[in-house]
């Protein structure tokens, strides 16, 4: 495979070299867990079956998912290699959720999301499928998973070039992340439509961190959304950042979030005319941290 999955183009074969994520050619996937943490229209009150991959393509340095995302992945944290192994675990879980499936950060491993969305239909399994992803996406990566998506769930986490670099290693983000929503967008429009149990089967939640000393990164990424997309579009826009343990954090990193910080931020959001989306208490920061040495990562 001559990966291309993400705007960082590194053309690595994946066999012989590994890229920026050090993704290999295999599917890696280090947890397939229940997760009542995402939005309501995804996770009811039953919740979803998340689908974690290894590796990253970005490697923030904030990642509260660092043990699987960060550099080489140990080992004994990939439990899934396969796409059957992958779909067996998803089947198992199913029944017990929402009947929602999320691919969490699967840029990287874009290629295998048509093969396990189609295996999970021959056997009779069909769930909303959510990408959940980090925003950092080619065009043409999204429209290859187009047909087997049915929400996106897209962080859009900066519009500060030098910051997305100091925190991201990826200097680009901001006109990468515009490129990859303005498609997703294309492809679901504003709308979310709902069954008869609220839970979303089609359309696009744009998530934002807000982080720590960084309200203007904040304000400026709501801005570009109401100019670029629409008002009407949902946000989630979330409070819950901590620090990871373990990791020398540069500027603000190491503190959780204000309350002065958040409320500008929420002021700026109403002010734009945003209607549509969900807020964070500030205690969030304390609820759904994973554990990847279990098989279910989150506490249900």
């Amino acid at each position: 495979m001559i990966c291309t999955f993400c705007p960082r183009h590194c053309h690595a074969d994946r066999v012989e070299r590994l890229g920026f994520c050090r993704a290999s050619n295999d599917l890696e996937v280090s947890s397939v867990s229940i997760h009542k943490g995402e939005e309501p229209p995804l996770a009811g009150t039953k919740g979803v079956v998340n689908i974690f991959f290894a590796h990253c393509n970005l490697q923030c340095l904030f990642c509260q998912n660092k043990d699987i995302s960060r550099g080489e992945v140990a080992p004994e944290l990939v439990k899934y290699r396969t796409v059957d192994a992958v779909v067996d675990r998803v089947a198992e879980l199913l029944p017990q959720t929402e009947n929602v499936v999320g691919f969490v950060s699967p840029t990287h491993y874009a290629a295998f999301v048509p093969a396990i969305v189609e295996a999970l239909h021959q056997r009779g399994l069909f769930p909303v499928v959510v990408y959940n992803t980090n925003g950092y996406d080619s065009v043409e990566s999204l429209r290859l998973v187009a047909p087997y998506v049915d929400v996106y769930l897209p962080d859009f986490k900066y519009m500060d070039a030098e910051l997305a670099q100091r925190y991201s290693h990826a200097c680009d983000y901001p006109e990468k992340a515009q490129l990859a929503l303005l498609e997703m967008y294309s492809q679901k429009g504003a709308g979310l439509p709902t069954d008869e149990n609220g839970i979303a089967f089609r359309g696009i939640i744009i998530r934002h961190l807000v982080l720590p000393g960084q309200v203007q990164n904040s304000i400026d990424c709501l801005r570009w959304i109401a100019d670029n997309l629409s008002e009407r579009v949902h946000i989630s826009l979330m409070a819950q950042y901590f620090p990871p343990q373990g990791v020398v954090l540069p500027d603000q990193l190491g503190r959780t979030l204000g309350e002065n910080e958040y409320q500008q931020v929420v002021d700026e959001f109403n002010a734009l005319g945003f209607s549509r989306g969900w807020v964070q208490e500030l205690d969030s920061n304390l609820c759904f941290r994973p554990d990847f040495s279990q098989n279910q990562s989150f506490e249900v």
